[in-house]
């Protein structure tokens, strides 16, 4: 081992200026086998740095390496593992926990003794030595080889004292004087000696001649020990002084302290005692007006509202943290509970009583109006309530029960009290639609005349703002002879008992005005009632701006309806306009079906009256709507118009069907059929009517049903005339259809305008062509006969040489139709088109001139035959083209 050390000493820690005072082969415990040393070191330079040093041997053996270096300051405890048992295991803890396993306890003992002694020397005892021998700390190491390297390392430790730089100058000088200082040692240190003599014997004469002074010096020290303890007596005094004065100042401190603590806790006492007077004190005032104020004088609500204020401010204070604990608090409660109680019985048991009052002071005045087609004003009741609103509000934050006592009261008795003034308002509505016309209920969907239609749609004027416009594409109107007409189809309809003329047209203004008082009276009722729950009850009547609100179209029976849903608003908003929805519906819940009925009479009447009807309903809806989509309003006049739009799409099926189930007379011309009129007439009033209204949409799509209905019908119509030519029949209904789209520019009729035009040019053109070839019947075989053969491919020109077409043939056929037998010819035809035709469409004279340019067209062709098949011969018409149109205008004006 002491090979082992030198070798370190002088490959390793030499060349770093370090010295190994201590060494110990170990190996790391529970691992493999391979050893290494733990080597305890000293720096030989100032300051001195002790260091542990792991050392391992290289792995081909032949030389050392340091490994790792840890500063003894940072080895914390030292765990010898078992202070009685000899174990060669033990711990080092540096900023872990290193275990190791000497390779033998003397080792052990001998490096953990070196660590002991330099702690001792450079860390005064920081480290901790744990299951340590006490021998081994307190007492010397048994002798060994380690021991006296150790031993003897450390005592090189202690005596060595390194040179400074002027003993050194100093001894290089004194060598410098010395020739043989190097070369004969022995000489120069018996040099040295003789002169260390000679000074040491100076020294000792110096001492001793300077005894007498010495002597003074010790005099002159006792001296100044006496004085200093004169002085350590005066300060002890002065000691003794000053601990009584801190004793007394201690006193005042702590007294002061005392006082403040005191006066600390009286402030805050203080404030606490404010905080609860000011806070949980009600005035004598306000106590009265709880409990006896007068809840019927303005003054008195007043009075009354600011001590319930005040009552809940002071119920709901904050209180701090142990004021619930306090007797006093405790009975103030009470006392704010009792007159809380108190006041909300009082303040019920009032309102019950107006509630009372209102019903019985409102069914006194219903009299008033029944004879007007109006609904008593609510807003004298709705003003005086009104002035309880603050106290609803405080009766709905301090007593719930009682709250919902009196809402579920006021919508009884204000039910009750609605329910007989709607029903007796929509009595009078009823009478006034029916009482004048006791006929009303057998009315259909009767033709009206011109002048009929234009007394309603003039009439609308003055019934509604809402359907104000210009009549005069009804002014317009051109039926002619509708009397007669009527008379002629009046089985068409089975009608033949009743004319246009047995009709009223007062009865539909009449309803029109009715049916708009009606929902003119009943939409402010509502939205008054509406806002004045929302205002008195304190419910959330508009969406909050914390949330948005979206509106989705929904159709029912073809009627867009407003749903609106809410997202982003808080739930107490949302129940609160439920809950106004369902006060609304409990209180108005006749007028739904009192609507219903009155539409139901209405189309009884007449089936034309859902028109105006959905008109209004419709815009009533609409704006209602726009004011809040969810509201009872708008819904349940929603609901009414799904069966207002369902009537009207009843009344358009009826003249559909009526349409089907037409038969025309076997005796009579047809003429222009009924249903066809009808239609003028209907889309002339609906027009009218639903200028510039909201459903065009619905009137749009009955048009398209109507029109179509219509030309199947005159097209099954024309197929059964027996006594009228198809085409006739077809000619002159389309040219009315045509001409009544024309009038009133329905732009979604635009098509059907279009086939209506196609279809009477081509009937006008085939009854012409069919017509014309009656007066020049054997004219028009013979030239039929020439283009046959030309046709079948003998030249023109080679035509005569035929036995049956040749120019004496021609000439003999000519001959047959001289000017006079032809305007004959043409006069008969004249009077059976007149037969023919109706006088209401007034087409004779267009089909009159029809024929007329078809018949010259004919004598233009005919006479071109003759020029290019019998040319040069001479042969001419026996009457001209100018003769033709002499003959048509003698004719046309003779009848």
């Amino acid at each position: 081992m002491t090979a082992i050390k030198h070798a370190l000493q002088r490959d390793i820690f030499t060349p770093n200026d370090e010295r190994l005072l201590s060494i110990v082969n170990v190996c790391k415990a529970g691992k493999k086998k391979r050893n290494c040393f733990l080597c305890a070191t000293v720096t030989t330079e100032r300051p001195v740095q002790v260091n542990v040093v792991k050392v391992k041997k290289s792995d081909k053996g032949d030389f050392y390496k340091r490994q790792t270096a840890w500063a003894l300051r940072d080895l914390a405890v030292v765990d010898a593992k078992d202070a009685v048992k000899e174990s060669p295991e033990f711990d080092l803890h540096f900023d872990k926990v290193y275990k190791w396993v000497a390779s033998s306890t003397v080792e052990k003992n001998t490096f953990i003794s070196c660590i002991w002694k330099l702690n001792q020397r450079y860390l005064r005892k920081k480290i901790d030595f744990i299951n340590v021998s006490s021998q081994l700390l307190e007492e010397s190491v048994p002798s060994g080889e380690n021991q006296s390297v150790a031993g003897g390392d450390e005592e090189a430790v202690d005596e060595y004292q390194e040179l400074n730089a002027r003993e050194e100058q100093d001894i290089e000088i004194m060598m410098e004087g010395c020739e043989y200082a190097i070369a004969n040692a022995e000489a120069f240190a018996e040099k040295l000696s003789r002169e260390l003599q000679v000074l040491d014997g100076a020294n000792i004469q110096s001492i001793m001649a300077s005894e007498k002074q010495v002597n003074i010096l010790m005099k002159l020290l006792d001296e100044a020990l006496k004085e200093v303890d004169q002085i350590e007596l005066k300060l002890s005094s002065y000691e003794e002084m000053l601990q009584s004065v801190k004793e007394q100042m201690d006193q005042i401190s702590e007294s002061n302290h005392l006082i403040h603590l005191s006066n600390t806790n009286n402030v805050k006492l203080l404030s606490e005692i404010e905080f609860l007077v000011n806070h949980m004190d009600l005035a004598k005032g306000h106590v009265k007006a709880l409990q006896e104020g007068d809840l019927t004088s303005s003054r008195g609500i007043e009075a009354c509202t600011n001590a319930a204020d005040a009552l809940l401010q002071c119920m709901n204070v904050a209180l701090r943290p142990g004021h619930d604990m306090l007797h006093a608090v405790k009975q103030q409660q009470q006392r704010f509970s009792d007159l809380r109680e108190q006041f909300a019985r009082r303040l019920a048991s009032h309102l019950n009583s107006v509630f009372v009052q209102q019903g019985h002071d409102q069914s006194s005045t219903l009299a008033q109006h029944s004879a007007e087609l109006t609904l008593p004003n609510h807003h004298p009741f709705h003003r005086d309530l009104l002035r309880y609103a603050k106290l609803m509000e405080w009766l709905k934050n301090t007593d719930y029960g009682k709250y919902e006592g009196l809402t579920k009261n006021y919508m009884d008795y204000l039910s009750r009290l609605y329910e007989r003034e709607i029903k007796d308002f929509f009595e009078v509505a009823k009478i006034k639609m029916t009482g004048t016309t006791r006929e009303g209920k057998k009315f259909a969907t009767l033709p009206r005349k011109e002048s009929a239609v234009k007394q309603e749609t003039e009439s609308l004027h003055g019934s509604s703002g809402k359907l104000t416009g210009s009549t005069s594409s009804l002014n317009k109107l051109s039926v002619q002879s509708s009397g007669n007409r009527r008379s002629q189809s009046s089985s068409l309809l089975d009608m033949g008992n009743m004319s246009a003329s047995d009709l009223d047209v007062a009865d539909r203004t009449k309803f029109d005005k009715i049916f708009e008082q009606v929902l003119s009276e009943l939409e402010p009722l509502c939205l008054a009632e509406q806002d004045f729950i929302s205002k008195f009850f304190k419910l959330q009547q508009h969406q909050s701006t914390s949330g948005t609100t979206t509106n989705e179209v929904e159709e029912v029976d073809g009627v867009a309806l407003s749903r609106s849903h809410t997202s982003g608003v808080p739930q107490t908003v949302s129940s609160e306009k439920d809950m106004i929805r369902q006060m609304m519906t409990k209180i108005f819940r006749c007028i739904e079906p009192e609507l219903n009925n009155l539409i139901a009479l209405g189309d009884k009447i007449d089936s034309f009256n859902s028109l105006y009807m959905l008109v209004k309903m419709s815009h009533h809806v609409w704006t209602a709507q726009n004011v809040d989509p969810a509201s009872f309003l708008s819904t349940t006049l929603g609901n009414v118009l799904v069966t207002v739009k369902r009537n009207f799409d009843k009344c358009i099926s009826n003249q559909m069907k009526q349409m089907d189930e037409v038969k025309i007379s076997k005796k009579s011309k047809v003429g222009i059929l009924p249903f066809v009129a009808e239609f003028e007439e209907f889309a002339a009033l609906a027009e009218s009517i639903f200028k510039n209204a909201e459903r065009r949409g619905d009137l749009d799509k009955a048009y398209i049903k109507l029109i179509r209905a219509v030309f199947d019908s005159v097209e099954k119509v024309a197929n059964e005339s027996q006594k009228t030519p198809r085409d006739v029949v077809m000619m002159e209904n389309f040219h009315h259809i045509f001409a009544t789209l024309s009038r009133l520019k329905i732009s979604c009729l635009e098509a059907e305008k279009k086939e209506a035009k196609q279809k009477y040019t081509d009937h006008l053109q085939s009854y012409v062509i069919y017509s014309l070839g009656q007066p020049l019947e054997k004219l028009n075989h013979f030239f039929e006969g020439v283009e046959a053969r030309v046709a079948q491919g003998i030249r023109e020109e080679e035509v005569s040489y035929q036995l049956a077409f040749n120019k004496q043939e021609l000439r003999k056929v000519i001959k047959e139709y001289p000017g006079k037998e032809v305007k004959k010819g043409l006069d008969n035809l004249y009077k059976k088109v007149d037969k023919h035709l109706c006088e209401e469409e007034n087409l004779l004279q267009v089909v009159w001139h029809s024929m007329q340019d078809e018949f010259i067209r004919q004598y233009k062709h005919f006479e071109g035959l003759i020029a290019r098949c019998y040319p040069g011969s001479g042969i001419t018409m026996e009457f001209t083209i100018q003769d033709i149109l002499d003959y048509c205008s003698s004719i046309a004006q003779s009848h």
